[in-house]
């Protein structure tokens, strides 16, 4: 359990680091996107493990990666808007 931990918090991360790459302007600060894709990844594995059970060991990973993507797809801003204010702050 612990290696499926590890491995779902490192590829979150590099699904994170891809996401910064290749969207520099449409996200927020990489520390925010960091924490988002490990704690998705984390959120993905232990979610995917829960529902399939032991002994699933290419399974676990791929739920990680899926949910570590949608978690930061949640982060994306539309192309060319800057940050959102709130309408209080108006």
């Amino acid at each position: 359990m612990l290696r499926e931990s590890i491995t779902a918090v490192v590829l979150g991360l590099a699904l994170s680091w891809i996401a910064l790459r290749f969207l520099p302007g449409r996200l927020p600060p990489s520390r925010v996107v960091f924490v988002t894709g490990g704690l998705g990844g984390l959120f993905g594995a232990y979610l995917t493990h829960s529902t399939l059970g032991s002994g699933h060991f290419l399974a676990v990973p791929t739920g990680a990666v899926l949910v570590g993507a949608v978690t930061l797809s949640l982060l994306i801003r539309p192309r060319g808007s800057g940050p959102v204010r709130s309408a209080a702050a108006q």
